[in-house]
């Protein structure tokens, strides 16, 4: 497999919501993730604070709830950045997925956790029973499929970090993503399971440049 490079850190932290319920999650996840080093861990001491943020319907704003055509993921469904960390170690998105529409079959490459603030989803996690030694090759098989409500979480580990969701509901369903990168700037890798195919990709946010792209439109 390649190995995904990271973006640059900007040294900056970035936030594009201004609401205290955000402001006051972020600052308690980085206290969180600066002490603990271990992913499972940080998982577990985050999850009560993001079940509070993701119960609270006020604070997020219509905007950063909107599909998009010509989307990074394709098929309209839009990723929106809402925090990201200036050292590079933490991005907070929301994730818009029309109704009918699936995302790619995609990893992640970080620990995380997601929430569904609005919708109904399926989720499908993918297990890789390969060798890994072919970049441009992988064999997956199912190892997880549930159906999502508002509410729901579920965490992001090495071992559930292949999935594929699809919105089951008649409106455009909304999820929250906590991820220990800059997960729409990294390449990661797009799966297509069938032809047992993966190929690098990045998905961009939709309302910020990743850094390379702010240099090239100078």
């Amino acid at each position: 497999m390649c190995q995904p490079v990271p973006p640059p850190a900007s040294g900056i932290d970035e936030y594009f919501v201004n609401h205290p319920v955000l402001s006051e999650f972020i600052e308690a996840v980085n206290a969180i993730r600066t002490t603990a080093v271990d992913s499972q861990l940080i998982v577990e001491r985050v999850t009560p604070l993001f079940d509070a943020a993701l119960s609270n319907p006020e604070w997020l704003p219509d905007e950063f709830m909107e599909s998009k055509p010509n989307s990074g993921m394709g098929s309209g469904i839009g990723m929106w950045l809402l925090y990201r960390s200036g050292d590079g170690g933490l991005a907070f998105s929301s994730l818009v997925v029309p109704p009918g529409a699936s995302t790619p079959v995609h990893d992640h490459l970080a620990w995380g956790l997601v929430g569904l603030y609005r919708g109904e989803q399926d989720e499908t996690v993918f297990t890789r029973i390969d060798a890994g030694s072919d970049e441009f090759s992988a064999v997956l098989e199912t190892s997880i499929q549930r159906s999502l409500s508002p509410g729901d979480l579920y965490e992001l580990l090495p071992e559930t970090d292949i999935h594929q969701v699809a919105t089951t509901s008649p409106v455009t369903s909304v999820s929250l993503h906590l991820l220990g990168n800059d997960n729409g700037c990294i390449w990661r890798h797009r799966f297509v399971p069938h032809e047992h195919k993966v190929e690098p990709f990045k998905s961009g946010w939709l309302n910020v440049p990743c850094e390379h792209e702010e240099q090239n439109a100078v």
